[in-house]
């Protein structure tokens, strides 16, 4: 082994290898794997039928068409929003940039419930933005959709902004001198190398979307079969005592969260191995 291996080694700042995975591997296990794996335990108290029956009544399968319905479509629009917003805050300079910076992070801050009831009395009948509005926000799942999408931006813009700071732009000004025009140099210069970004700040927004509660319950109406989301369900189950219900419920909800953001890892993979080619 060479010198520098060796002092790179010995003078490392954090402890070995074997000492470092352990604790990780220690600490993952406590805070995810065991809870994970109570939930998927207590599913399993349950018969098959029951499960299929639970999982699959008409009122738990409306929850999951709008949960995860609003959440993609959340985290879709957060992804065209948040990238404008990335692009302003980088490239351009203009009084009061360091207060719009500050409010996007402010989704990271607020509490869920004070966002919630906030959104809720602006997008009322009578609220501020509601009462301009000619169709109703408040208590439909329209309701649910912004408030998703309010929650999700910061998880975009901060995803992005610090990869399109990286961007050089001399790339840029290369694609213009050889003539291609402005859509031509975003569509085949920044866009592809701003995706795998792009692509982890959507599945991050989205993620974050599947498990709302807070935000969602006070502007959604929560009417069953109508704006009902599958975190309302999942708490109603459990204050109903059907503790093998509530988990047969956040098992379904784990296991299409888990696919979908694996099919969203391997689409960033993809797009990392297709930018370095």
């Amino acid at each position: 082994m060479s010198t520098p291996a060796l002092l790179l080694r010995r003078h490392s700042v954090l402890p070995g290898f074997n000492l470092a995975l352990g604790f990780a591997l220690l600490y993952l296990c406590f805070i995810v794997l065991i809870p994970l794996s109570a939930v998927f335990l207590k599913t399993f108290t349950v018969s098959w039928s029951t499960f299929v029956d639970t999982v699959t009544s008409p009122r738990v399968v409306a929850s999951y068409k709008l949960t995860f319905g609003a959440s993609f479509l959340a985290a879709l629009v957060n992804g065209v929003f948040g990238l404008l917003v990335s692009w302003v805050l980088v490239r351009y300079r203009f009084p009061g940039r360091r207060l719009v910076d500050a409010l996007v992070d402010l989704p990271f801050a607020l509490p869920t419930a004070v966002a919630g009831i906030a959104l809720t009395s602006l997008y009322a009948s009578n609220g501020w933005i509601g009462r301009l509005l000619p169709f109703k926000v408040s208590y439909t799942p329209l309701g649910v959709f912004v408030a998703l999408t309010f929650i999700g931006l910061p998880f975009v813009v901060r995803t992005v902004q610090p990869v399109l700071e990286d961007l050089q732009r001399e790339l840029e000004e290369a694609a213009a001198t050889l003539g291609a025009s402005r859509l031509q140099t975003f569509a085949y210069v920044i866009f592809p190398a701003l995706m795998p970004a792009l692509l982890t700040g959507f599945a991050l927004a989205f993620a974050r979307a599947l498990g709302e509660y807070g935000s969602v319950i006070f502007i959604a109406g929560n009417m069953p079969m109508v704006s009902e989301i599958t975190s309302l369900l999942i708490i109603t189950k459990l204050e109903q005592y059907d503790y093998a219900g509530a988990t047969s419920i956040a098992v379904v909800m784990l296991v299409f969260a888990f696919a979908l953001l694996l099919l969203i890892n391997l689409l960033q993979a993809w797009a990392r191995k297709r930018q370095g080619r």
